[in-house]
C-alpha cells in the first residue's frame, strides 16, 4: 500500500483508507473483520465519527492490540464545537475508541461557534497529546480562508470532503486551494451513493475497458482516478473482507495519462457550484 505525506501532520498515511459511516448498522463481527483485513493489507488509516452512531465503539474491536499500527480520525459535531465542548467531546471518542490519543480530529462541518474557539480546543488537546494533529471536513476554499487567518500556517492537516466520479466540485478551487497550503484532501463516499456506474451503462463502459487492461475491477479503477494528485486520499467503506481487500489493491497501482484522461471525458467536471456538495 502506498502512503503519503498527510500535508501538516508530516506523517506518512495510507493513500487508500477505511471509512466507517454507517458500519456499525450491519454484523458487528463482520464489520470488525473487514476493518482488521484493511489494517492487515495496509489500510491503516481509520476514519470515524461521534456523528456515526456505536461506529468508534466498532473501531475499537477492530484496533484492540494494534493501536500503533493504525491513523486513527474522529470528528467534532458543530452542536458541540465550542472550546469546552470540543475537549469533553475529544474524551468521550477516546474512551469509546479505547485509546489515549487520536492522530487526526476534524470538526465535522462549520457550525455557530466561532473557528477561533474550536481552534483553540484542538490547539489545547495537543498540547496535552490527546491529539497528534487536526484538520476539518466540508470547508470550501473560502472556509479554508477564513480558517488560514485563525489558525496560521502549517496546522491544518487535512479537509475531508465528498468526491466521487459523478461528483467532482472539489477539483475547481478546494483541491488547488488545499495543495497551495500544504493541507491534505481525503475523500469521502468516493463510490458516491447507489449510483456507481453499471458495466451497462457509457460510463461503466470505460471504467470496464481501463480495469480489464489493468487486471483490476472499475472501483479500483475510481480510487485510483480519485487519488491521482498527491495530496488526495480516500476512505471508502468495505462491509466485508473481500471488499476490503479489493478497496486495498487500488493503492498499488498508478493510472496511465491515457486512462485519465478518458476517465475525464465520461465524468466531465462540470461547472463551479455556488456552494460546496456535501452529505
Amino acid at each position: 500500500m502506498r502512503q503519503k505525506k498527510f500535508c501538516a501532520a508530516n506523517i506518512g498515511v495510507s493513500v487508500i483508507g477505511q471509512g466507517t459511516w454507517y458500519i456499525d448498522h450491519g454484523d458487528r463481527k463482520s464489520a470488525v473483520a473487514a476493518l482488521r483485513r484493511g489494517i492487515d493489507l495496509g489500510m491503516t488509516h481509520i476514519d470515524t465519527a461521534e456523528m456515526y452512531g456505536d461506529a468508534e465503539l466498532v473501531v475499537a474491536d477492530a484496533i484492540d492490540g494494534q493501536r500503533d499500527r493504525v491513523f486513527i480520525v474522529s470528528k467534532v459535531l458543530p452542536s458541540n464545537a465550542s472550546r469546552k465542548g470540543t475537549v469533553q467531546a475529544c474524551e468521550r471518542s477516546l474512551r469509546r475508541l479505547r485509546t489515549d490519543r487520536l492522530d487526526c480530529y476534524l470538526l465535522h462541518w462549520r457550525g455557530q461557534y466561532p473557528l477561533a474557539e474550536t481552534v483553540a480546543a484542538f490547539d489545547e488537546l495537543i498540547r496535552a497529546g490527546k491529539i497528534r494533529s487536526w484538520g476539518v471536513s466540508n470547508f470550501d476554499a473560502d472556509d479554508l480562508d477564513e480558517l488560514f487567518a485563525v489558525a496560521g500556517e502549517g496546522q491544518i492537516a487535512c479537509n475531508q470532503v465528498l468526491y466521487h466520479l459523478n461528483e467532482r466540485a472539489i477539483e475547481h478551487s478546494v483541491i488547488p486551494c488545499c495543495e497551495a497550503n500544504d493541507v491534505a484532501v481525503v475523500a469521502y463516499s468516493p463510490f458516491g451513493h447507489d449510483d456507481f456506474p453499471s458495466p451497462q451503462s457509457a460510463k461503466g463502459k470505460v471504467l470496464a475497458d481501463i480495469s480489464a487492461r489493468l487486471g483490476a475491477t472499475p472501483r479500483q479503477v475510481a480510487l485510483g482516478f480519485l487519488t491521482r494528485r498527491k495530496s488526495v486520499f480516500a476512505i471508502p467503506k468495505a462491509s466485508s473482507a473481500h471488499h476490503a481487500a479489493e478497496n486495498a489493491a487500488a493503492g498499488d497501482f498508478v493510472l496511465s495519462a491515457q486512462d485519465i484522461a478518458a476517465i475525464e471525458k465520461a465524468f466531465p467536471l462540470g461547472k463551479e457550484p455556488s456552494s460546496l456538495p456535501m452529505i
